[in-house]
């Protein structure tokens, strides 16, 4: 009986060890493909090549906009150098300048052309000695002459009263050139408000030699009168003295 006892015994704990193996191989084998689906592996190294990859292709995009915003600089710049400004004071040079030469156009007697200069002083101004004038035209001559230089202060004050009514109208103009010149945005503006301020000192250059002209003119005018004068009269005194024998009566 206690064989039988022993056997027991010995079955029992067989059957236990087995439950519990099998038991263990099912815990073991049954839950181990979900554990592993379950976890997320993190990487920190291919974390930090990520972040530092965006942050040089950020830098490159921002250096891309600075060179992109430096072009347009650059072309707006350039169509500020190409933009030009506008000369409306030009036609008003042109005009006051045609009216000063229609001044000098006027000039009676001796005009201020060289082809006929010489014809007409010598008209003016005939060689006594190589021409013998009677009275009523000596008279006549003197009398041309003396209205020749009246004409010609005439038209040296014209002139005068020209140029200085011509003086308030270049203030005009040189204030707006001036204007022009400070709100230049470029170089071709700026050059063009230079060209500008010259040409109108060109212009008063120009008024000044016409007014030289026409005063220096008048002066000579005179001159050539008193010369012509003085020739007169030494030619009536020969005349009238004759040879210089006295008068012998029959």
């Amino acid at each position: 009986m206690a064989r039988t006892l022993t056997i027991k015994k010995t079955l029992i704990a067989g059957a236990i060890g087995s439950t519990v193996i099998a038991a263990l191989g099912f815990v073991t084998l049954a839950p181990s493909e979900p554990a592993r689906a379950q976890w997320t592996v993190f990487d920190p190294s291919n974390y930090s090549q990520n972040i530092l990859t965006a942050a040089r292709t950020l830098e490159q995009i921002n250096n891309q906009i600075r060179m992109l915003q430096n072009q347009a600089q650059s072309l707006t710049n350039q169509a500020k150098n190409l933009t030009t400004i506008s000369f409306p004071e030009l036609q008003a040079l042109q005009q006051t300048m045609q009216q000063i030469d229609q001044l000098m156009d006027q000039a009676q007697g001796i005009q201020f052309k060289v082809a006929s200069l010489d014809q007409q002083f010598r008209s003016l101004y005939p060689d006594s000695s190589a021409q013998s004038l009677t009275t009523s035209q000596q008279v006549q001559s003197a009398r041309t002459r003396m209205d020749t230089a009246r004409a010609a202060f005439a038209q040296t004050m014209a002139v005068q009263a020209q140029v200085v009514e011509n003086i308030a109208a270049d203030q005009a103009a040189l204030t707006g050139i001036v204007a022009r010149s400070q709100s230049a945005e470029g170089a071709l503006q700026a050059s063009q408000a230079t060209n500008q301020l010259l040409a109108l000192v060109a212009k008063q250059q120009f008024q000044v030699q016409t007014l030289m002209a026409a005063q220096y003119r008048a002066e000579a005018i005179e001159r050539a009168n008193q010369a012509q004068s003085r020739s007169d009269a030494r030619s009536a005194s020969t005349k009238f003295l004759g040879s210089g024998r006295a008068y012998t009566p029959h």
